[in-house]
């Protein structure tokens, strides 16, 4: 049996720097034929000279990467990620990247009926309906990487569709879980940006102390598992051990367990439908443990998910708007412009001015997209 084919894009970020590690446990059951990174061309040569792809690009200094394709190790082919997403050697198409980026090459790997390992969250996010129809459509399979996602995908093997009463999605609480409400005006960046849990890229961890990840992640599932808004809940779990439920229409609920490794999803998206020994993880031991923690979130202290449900429940192009805003006032929140209790404010004025449509095309969910980016940033220089 050859060794599966992947394409990985964002090949730099957390995800793409893990799908590697995993890569690199199994070489005799993947190879790698693509790799596209954004500014980070050191590491992007780096992985080239390991892996060994035949395609590569970059988002930053373009011209210094073609002229080092050739020479010095990297035998590679220039190739946009579209490309590289309908290449007939690559069966799996890893999409790591963040924002807008990702979603072109996602409906390309779509019509082109690949395994789509979906990490970015704001392709389903923008356009969820569109990417679902066209997978359907070609017949490419949507394998989610998100960990919480991952959980619902494996318990749901084997289980009808008809059968799922609820869906229960976990949350940590991020960062700022236990900084007082009446702090948070006044919190930096860098609290944000220590996960207690997790290691991940800086905006998904932001995103995790706003909440605002979960409220990508319920539109997510509504999409990924074709369940309505109102039988999703998020659930606070401090440990991060059970990484969803799901709940059946007899009353019985399935978890899925394991400690917080991004690789094991990402292994999980790979093999499928075969389970491997692969990466070094640790093995969840429940008895050291002890104790799980379970909570509901409230909307006085992450106001960013239930913008975020709102935007998704409204549907059309109010997702890609709140998205976008959302991706703009994080971006300024780390550099130190804006305040963490200003995200929300941002992203809660730029959907409200927002031109709503509510059966767009994609090139109106991109418009959508310019447009909230361009008024999130006039939001921000005005705040300033």
């Amino acid at each position: 049996m050859r060794p599966t084919g992947v394409a990985i894009l964002g090949s730099t970020g957390s995800i793409g720097r893990q799908t590697l590690d995993v890569i690199r446990s199994l070489p005799d059951r993947f190879r790698v034929i693509a790799l596209s990174a954004g500014r980070n061309v050191t590491l992007l040569e780096e992985q080239a000279r390991e892996f060994k792809p035949r395609l590569i690009c970059s988002e930053r200094e373009a011209d210094y990467l073609r002229e080092r394709i050739g020479g010095d190790g990297i035998r590679a082919e220039w190739a946009e990620m579209e490309e590289m997403a309908v290449h007939p050697d690559v069966d799996v198409v890893v999409v790591g990247t963040v924002g807008a980026t990702g979603l072109g090459p996602s409906l390309a790997a779509a019509r082109a009926g690949k395994a789509i390992a979906i990490a970015n969250k704001e392709v389903l996010v923008m356009a969820g309906q569109i990417v679902t129809e066209e997978a359907r459509r070609y017949g490419a399979e949507l394998r989610p990487v998100d960990s919480e996602h991952s959980a619902i995908w494996q318990c749901l093997w084997g289980e009808a569709t008809e059968s799922v009463d609820r869906l229960i999605i976990t949350a940590s609480g991020g960062a700022l879980r236990d900084v007082p409400p009446d702090e948070l005006e006044r919190v930096t960046a860098e609290q944000a940006l220590r996960h207690p849990n997790w290691q991940m890229g800086k905006k998904i961890t932001v995103d995790s102390a706003t909440l605002m990840n979960k409220g990508l992640e319920c539109i997510e599932a509504r999409w990924l598992f074709d369940i309505p808004y109102e039988r999703i809940d998020v659930l606070l779990h401090r440990e991060s051990i059970i990484h969803s439920l799901v709940e059946f229409i007899d009353g019985s609920v399935k978890a899925q367990l394991g400690v917080p490794d991004m690789r094991l999803p990402i292994q999980c998206a790979l093999s499928y439908p075969d389970r491997l020994p692969g990466v070094d993880v640790p093995r969840l031991d429940l008895k050291t443990i002890g104790t799980l923690t379970f909570g509901i979130p409230t909307a006085s202290r992450y106001p960013c998910l239930a913008l975020a449900l709102e935007a998704g429940r409204r549907g059309g192009t109010a997702p890609a708007a709140m998205a976008a805003a959302d991706e703009v006032a994080v971006g300024h929140f780390i550099t130190g412009h804006i305040g963490f209790a200003d995200i929300p404010r941002a992203i809660e004025d730029t959907v409200s001015a927002d031109r709503h449509i509510s059966d767009p095309s994609l090139e109106e969910v991109l418009e959508a997209d310019r447009r909230a980016r361009d008024f999130t940033e006039d939001w921000v220089r005005a705040k300033a």
